[in-house]
């Protein structure tokens, strides 16, 4: 993991500060890694108060612990980050103490960040950035800041520049977020088993996702997939 991240004005020393944290993501074995690479409080400065699998678990805990900085997986069961955002929005306009929140997902396509940033995020960075880079974003985005991993930003700049919508593809809004995902990475040549690694989920639910997919898409192939997925330049 070597990514760095693209933010605004400098925060202060880590070390000299306290930032509490919670982790909102579905999968226990990245909250635990995430836990034990930034949640050491005396090293780091990052408290970590909560933790939640979905959407649901997710408000309530972010409601009872009102955290600085919630790091907001973009896929989730219950909605997704966007809902997560839109039910905490009350939160996060609040005029003491608001709560910011900062993506952290396995996904970089564009629809994704700027959902999320459309929603309220104050940033967007990738599941291949490293603890330190982690700890430095987190206590920007506590400063106000807008934290990018550093192609992620232009997604933004571009979907903000433009005062017209994006238009609306039926097709790709039939299919849910994980299928989306697994849409992108079949279309860009990953096998089945490369796919479960990077999205920790099974073979099996691959396989159930990619099945879903050709029978909305109304598909029969992965290669007729690929051709539909690089014609809307969702590689």
């Amino acid at each position: 993991m070597t990514e760095e991240t693209t933010t605004g004005s400098g925060a202060g020393t880590p070390e000299a500060r306290r930032v509490r944290v919670v982790l909102v993501d579905d999968h226990r074995m990245f909250r635990t890694g995430v836990q034990a690479e930034i949640g050491e409080t005396a090293r780091t400065g990052v408290e970590v108060v909560g933790e939640a699998a979905d959407v649901d678990q997710a408000v309530t805990v972010i409601t009872a612990t009102r955290p600085e900085v919630v790091l907001l997986d973009v896929h989730l069961p219950g909605g997704g980050g966007v809902e997560v955002l839109r039910r905490c929005a009350p939160l996060m306009s609040a005029a003491e103490h608001p709560v910011r929140f900062l993506a952290l997902s396995v996904s970089d396509a564009a629809e994704d960040v700027i959902g999320v940033i459309r929603g309220g995020a104050r940033g967007y960075v990738t599941k291949t950035i490293t603890g330190t880079d982690l700890v430095d974003s987190v206590f920007r985005v506590q400063d106000g800041d807008a934290v990018f991993s550093p192609r992620l930003a232009g997604f933004v700049l571009d979907a903000f520049a433009s005062t017209d919508a994006p238009p609306v593809d039926e097709d790709l809004d039939r299919l849910t977020q994980r299928e989306r995902e697994v849409l992108r990475l079949i279309a860009r040549g990953y096998a089945y088993k490369e796919i479960a690694k990077q999205l920790f989920i099974s073979v099996k639910t691959v396989e159930s996702h990619v099945s879903a997919v050709l029978r909305k898409l109304q598909l029969s192939n992965r290669h007729e997939l690929t051709r539909w997925a690089t014609a809307r330049r969702l590689v």
